[in-house]
């Protein structure tokens, strides 16, 4: 296989976090990659430069180091990364989190066996400090699944790919759509996604692609785009309003720009499977919680039952205990459970 693929990492301090990314990185067993890091003025920018450099010297040529003049934000740092690729693929990793073994050929193979890919959806796996034990894996069908181009496979598609690490994008198609209406929203990748689906087709792979590293602290909110909506250091109920009113404004763009109907859809994927959005302000007071998941169902977040189901779960067991029934549940099926009409594409 010759296809090549960019590993683009937005870095913005975590500089003790790097090493083990780009361990995992350059450990794996598939040899037409690169590696592209595009620092973001962060304050730790000295210590991210002296590892890049280091491992440079290791591995002479396989990475490329970059520096913003000024802190671009999230979403204008990945078109950053995608402008300086020079992979047919860029795969989006967070710098706090690990490339899985063996995921640079899982997918390079994904991507030859399929026709016409624009978009890869992985499996990837969370921990809280040590990789060796995973507390959940997150894998969305059972097998491999083709979804061609289209409405169905857009709103499937969606939801999973916000979290970045492991997503896989062709590059050329994503830079012919760049824009920056979006900044501040922190979900260009999703748009990216959703919009390429509508054009090129999209395989899901599920064998774990990217380690997810829990608990990390927020960085956003420091460039002119993110300030106002979000707070760095901090996860406030307001920050993660502001997000999923940005969910809404991507599917939003995208339906007008392509005149296609995704936003309701995407919306009723989103209420079915709203438990992590729930969840991220479990621990706060049950007033405050309250009041955060009435804004969610004012926004329209509350269309399915199973998002009462989850307010009631993390009220009365709490976060913990929530968390603990999920990931049996999902131990015993190997999967996630498909809720509700999601379309799970072809049998790969």
């Amino acid at each position: 296989m010759s296809i090549t693929i960019s590993v683009c990492i937005p870095a913005y301090n975590r500089a003790a976090l790097l090493p083990p990314l780009l361990d995992s990185i350059l450990s794996q067993d598939y040899a037409h990659y690169e590696v592209v890091i595009c620092e973001d003025h962060s304050p730790e920018r000295n210590a991210i430069a002296a590892v890049a450099a280091r491992y440079d010297k290791i591995h002479p040529g396989r990475i490329r180091y970059m520096e913003n003049e000024q802190n671009l934000g999230y979403d204008r740092n990945l078109r950053r990364l995608f402008d300086a690729a020079r992979g047919d693929y860029v795969l989006l990793m967070g710098n706090d989190d690990l490339l899985a073994p063996g995921a640079l050929g899982c997918i390079a193979s994904a991507i030859a066996r399929h026709p016409n890919i624009g978009v890869v959806v992985r499996s990837f796996a969370s921990f809280d400090n040590d990789p060796s034990k995973i507390n959940q894996e997150h894998r969305y069908f059972d097998s491999e699944r083709f979804f061609p181009a289209g409405v169905d496979s857009i709103v499937t598609v969606f939801r999973r790919c916000v979290v970045i690490s492991g997503v896989t994008i062709h590059r050329g198609l994503a830079q012919s759509i760049a824009t920056d209406q979006l900044d501040g929203t922190l979900l260009y990748q999703i748009y990216l996604a959703a919009r390429i689906v509508g054009r090129m087709n999209a395989v899901f792979v599920p064998q774990i692609i990217a380690l997810y590293r829990n608990g990390g602290v927020p960085e956003f909110g420091n460039a002119e785009s993110e300030r106002g909506k979000f707070v760095p250091g901090n996860r406030t109920p307001e920050s993660s309003l502001h997000f999923m009113r940005g969910v809404l404004r991507v599917a939003q763009f995208v339906e007008d720009t392509d005149h296609i109907p995704i936003r309701d859809a995407i919306l009723e994927d989103y209420s079915r499977y709203s438990y992590p959005v729930l969840s991220i302000q479990a621990d706060k007071s049950t007033a405050i919680f309250l009041k955060y998941a009435r804004d969610l169902h004012r926004l329209g977040f509350g269309r399915s039952k199973m998002f009462y189901v989850y307010c009631m779960a993390l009220l009365l067991l709490g976060p913990r205990h929530t968390e603990r029934v999920i990931q049996v549940i999902k131990r015993r099926l190997g999967y996630t459970p498909n809720l509700g009409k999601l379309y799970k594409g072809r049998s790969g």
